[in-house]
C-alpha cells in the first residue's frame, strides 16, 4: 500500500454501544474499550513512576553508590534496544490485547517478589538488578502492543486525539507517581512503595479482561521471528514517507531529550536556583507537555500532520535555543513551558501518522521501532555529559538545539513525501 493512500482502521466495537457526550479534546473516551485502556494506563503508569522513584532509593540506600545507580537504570533499559523490536514481531503475531495482559501480569508478580524481598529483609543487590533487568524485558513486549492496540480500539477520525490524550495521561503520571512514591517512602517505606505498584497493575489487567472485540480470525504467522522482522525493515525500506517519519521519531530524541538531566546543571550552575528551583524547572517542562497533549487532542480531523510534526519539532527545537541562551528564570520557565508543548505536539503527531499509514500486518514491527528511542536517549545524554565539560551547559544545549531544527529543515526540503501526508 502506498503511503499516500489513508488505510480504512479496523472499527471493531469502538462504535458500537452508549456514546459519552465529551468535549473534542476528550473524544477518544467516548469509545468503551479505549475507556478501559486509558483508566488502566493513569493507575498502572502512576504506579511505573512510583516503583521508580521507590527503586533508585533502594538502590542507593543499599549501596550508597551513585554507580549502582547507573547500573540498575542500565539494568531497566538495556533490554529495550534488545528486545523492543522482537516485541513488535511478537504484536504482529499474537492478540495484542492478550500480550498485554501477560507482559503486565509478569511484571506485577516481579513487583511483588520484590515488596516481599524488602519486606522480610531477604533483598541483595543482586536481586534489584535482576528484577529490574525482568521488568525491562517485559516493557519491551508490552510498548509495542499497547501503542498498536490502540488502533483498534477507536475509528480513524479519533486516532489522533486517542494518542494525544494517552500521552497527556503518561505526563500526567510522571508528575503523581512521583509525588506519591516519595510520601510513601516517607511513610510506609519501599516496600509499601513497591506493594503498591503492585497493586497499580490489577487496574490495567482488569481493563484488558473487560475490553469486547468482535470475532476475528486468528492471526496466522508461519514464518520464523527473524524473518518476520527482515521483512518488516524491507517494509520500511519500501514506504520512503514512513521511513522519514520513523527516522524523526528516533534521531530528534538523541539531541532533544537529554534536556531533562541538564537541568540539574542549568539549575546549579546557570539559573543558580537550586533544587528548588530544579523542580520549579522540571515542573514547567511537565506543565507544558501536558498542555501540548492536550492542544493536538483537541484538533480532531486535523489535516496536514505532516507539516504539523515538522513545526513541533522546530519549537522543540527554538524553545531549547532559547532555554539555552536564558540567564533569567522568568524567561527559562516559559521556555520549558514551550519546550515541553512542542516536542508533545512532534511527538503525538509523529505517533499519529504511523498508526494511520502503516499497514495492519506491519503496525507491531513498526511501532516497536518508535520505543527504540527510550534505549537511545541515554547516548544523547552521555554525548551531552561531554559536551558540557569541554564547551559549557549552554553552548551544548544550543549545538544539540540547532541540530533539531536543521532536522526539520531538511525534512521540509528534502522529503516532501513526509511533510505532505495528511
Amino acid at each position: 500500500m502506498a503511503v499516500g493512500v489513508r488505510p480504512k482502521l479496523p472499527e471493531s466495537t469502538p462504535r458500537a454501544g452508549r456514546r459519552l457526550a465529551l468535549p473534542a479534546t476528550f473524544s477518544s473516551l467516548r469509545h468503551r474499550n479505549y475507556r478501559l485502556l486509558w483508566t488502566g494506563t493513569l493507575i498502572s503508569s502512576s504506579g511505573d513512576w512510583m516503583d521508580q522513584i521507590a527503586l533508585n532509593w533502594l538502590m542507593y540506600t543499599l549501596t550508597n553508590s551513585p554507580v549502582y545507580l547507573g547500573l540498575l537504570n542500565f539494568c531497566r533499559l538495556a533490554p529495550i534496544l534488545v528486545f523492543t523490536l522482537i516485541g513488535g514481531v511478537v504484536a504482529d503475531r499474537v492478540e495484542r490485547r492478550r500480550l498485554m495482559f501477560t507482559t503486565q501480569s509478569v511484571a506485577m508478580v516481579l513487583a511483588l517478589v520484590l515488596a516481599t524481598l524488602v519486606s522480610t529483609g531477604m533483598v541483595q543487590v543482586w536481586m534489584v538488578l535482576l528484577i529490574a533487568a525482568g521488568r525491562g524485558v517485559m516493557l519491551s513486549f508490552n510498548m509495542p502492543a499497547r501503542q498498536s492496540l490502540i488502533s483498534e480500539l477507536v475509528p480513524a477520525e479519533d486516532l489522533m486525539n486517542a494518542i494525544a490524550l494517552n500521552s497527556a495521561t503518561l505526563n500526567l503520571t510522571r508528575v503523581i507517581g512521583p509525588a506519591i512514591g516519595g510520601g510513601l517512602i516517607a511513610t510506609v517505606g519501599v516496600a509499601g512503595a513497591f506493594y503498591l505498584n503492585a497493586a497499580s497493575f490489577l487496574a490495567v489487567l482488569y481493563g484488558l479482561a473487560m475490553m469486547r472485540f468482535p470475532e476475528r480470525p486468528p492471526k496466522r504467522r508461519k514464518a520464523g521471528i527473524l524473518t518476520e522482522l527482515a521483512g518488516g525493515i524491507r517494509y520500511l525500506r519500501g514506504q520512503p514517507a514512513l521511513r522519514t517519519v520513523v527516522i524523526l521519531a528516533l534521531l530528534p530524541m538523541v539531541f532533544g531529550m537529554p534536556y531533562m538531566t541538564m537541568l540539574t546543571v542549568f539549575a546549579r550552575d546557570v539559573l543558580k536556583v537550586g533544587g528548588g528551583g530544579l523542580g520549579l524547572l522540571t515542573a514547567c517542562s511537565g506543565a507544558g507537555a501536558m498542555l501540548g497533549a492536550l492542544t493536538v487532542a483537541s484538533l480532531r480531523g486535523a489535516r496536514r500532520r505532516g507539516r504539523l510534526m515538522l513545526a513541533g519539532l522546530v519549537g522543540f527545537g527554538l524553545a531549547l535555543l532559547l532555554f539555552s541562551a536564558s540567564p533569567w528564570l522568568w524567561l527559562s520557565l516559559p521556555a520549558l513551558m514551550a519546550v515541553g508543548a512542542s516536542q508533545q505536539v512532534y511527538n503525538a503527531t509523529n505517533n499519529t501518522l504511523i498508526q494511520v499509514y502503516v499497514d495492519e500486518e506491519y503496525r507491531g514491527r513498526v511501532t516497536s521501532t518508535l520505543f527504540l528511542n527510550r534505549g537511545m536517549v541515554p547516548l544523547g545524554t552521555l554525548m551531552a555529559g561531554f559536551g558540557t565539560a569541554a564547551f559549557g551547559p549552554q553552548i551544548t544545549m544550543g549545538a544539540m538545539a540547532a541540530v533539531l531544527i536543521a532536522m526539520a529543515l531538511l525534512a521540509m526540503r528534502f522529503a516532501p513525501a513526509a511533510r505532505d501526508l495528511e
